[in-house]
């Protein structure tokens, strides 16, 4: 069971995540790969408002998706989009990273070798992660121009569409836990952590939603 005080933490983390920006026409997309397929959902609906000409879906398997997603989370993402209707020449795959770090530095190589110009990125990403994917994505990737952008929905309603509270309310702490020390470690830009974001995620870390914390 989890209870009012977990729920309207897990809020106040869900809203930090978020960036708050503007979708707009970009150079290229880079989906980052995850469970959630709604990213290539988001992705799709994107390029059909022709907000980029070709994505980069990039991801190997973690624990998370190793099951439901054999064949690579980037593959599943491509062909999730082909089914929306993006074209396969609109698409490259990145099949290996494992983690946000080298999601942008392996897309980055991989745009690289094929002569793509790129001077800005929409990076799409789940709700709850723009914030620290954008972190990343500005240290590792600093000479364009990144916007964020995710699937338009309600924690409740994202909630629902996963059908694992305790998974989504975890993975939230976990975003938010490397938001906070991975600027230390080099790994992204510093971001201004409010003492009301440290308490939300101080709560729901004492509460036990820690199967996604660094040691």
């Amino acid at each position: 069971m989890i209870s009012a005080q977990a729920w309207a933490d897990a809020q106040t983390l869900w809203d930090f995540q978020q960036m708050g920006h503007e979708p707009r026409p970009c150079s290229v997309a880079v989906g980052l790969g995850s469970h959630d397929l709604g990213v290539a959902d988001t992705t799709a609906h994107l390029y059909r408002r022709g907000m980029f000409p070709l994505v980069v879906f990039t991801g190997a398997t973690s624990r998370t998706t190793h099951d439901r997603m054999p064949r690579g989370e980037a593959e599943h993402y491509r062909e999730r989009a082909v089914e929306l209707g993006v074209p396969e020449r609109a698409i490259l795959v990145e099949p290996k990273a494992r983690n946000t770090g080298e999601n942008i530095r392996f897309s980055r190589t991989l745009l690289e070798e094929r002569h793509v110009p790129v001077s800005s990125v929409l990076l799409v990403s789940k709700p709850y992660e723009e914030r620290r994917s954008y972190a990343t994505a500005r240290k590792l990737w600093p000479d364009v121009e990144w916007v964020c952008a995710s699937a338009s929905m309600t924690l409740p309603e994202y909630v629902d569409s996963i059908g694992d509270a305790r998974l989504v309310l975890d993975m939230m702490v976990g975003a938010q836990q490397r938001l906070m020390i991975y600027p230390r470690q080099g790994f992204m830009i510093e971001q201004e952590i409010p003492d009301d974001i440290r308490a939300a995620f101080e709560r729901l870390r004492d509460n036990g939603f820690t199967s996604r914390l660094m040691p």
